[in-house]
């Protein structure tokens, strides 16, 4: 059986990593569904999804690595053909990438004690996301 779900997240921009293993957990353990998968994909060019250990320091080191290898003040071809200033976040996102999957059994994921799942919102401005669940299993 799959089921689709969908959550709504408002962001900060700029690099906001929210910690989104709560709301997909609820989903999880409010389907029918005992043992499965579930892709988490956000919608949009300039987010991305993965997991860390949710904590201070880690993610200070994220914003740090993303800057680092995709700075925001160096020139982008995006940001003179649209003029919007977030060509940056789509690199960055390019990188991280827009989905995972991870399995779950007996409506619990299969997450590592200090795992987390977390989107992180590249874009240059506050932005509403949607994230989409599909869950897979039986």
């Amino acid at each position: 059986m799959t089921i689709t779900k969908k959550i709504q997240l408002d962001t900060n921009g700029n690099c906001d990593i929210i910690d989104i293993t709560q709301q997909i957990s609820n989903e999880i353990e409010g389907s029918n569904l005992e043992t499965g998968i579930v892709t988490v994909f956000v919608a949009g060019s300039t987010a991305g999804v993965t997991t860390i250990e949710y904590e201070s320091g880690l993610i200070a080191d994220i914003k740090l690595f993303f800057e680092n290898i995709a700075p925001q003040s160096i020139h982008y071809n995006h940001n003179i053909r649209w003029n919007d200033g977030n060509g940056h976040a789509h690199i960055r996102a390019s990188i991280l990438g827009p989905s995972i999957t991870i399995p779950f059994t007996q409506k619990s994921l299969m997450l590592g004690t200090w795992q987390q799942i977390i989107l992180i919102d590249f874009d240059n401005r506050p932005r509403s996301r949607q994230v989409i669940l599909q869950l897979i299993g039986d």
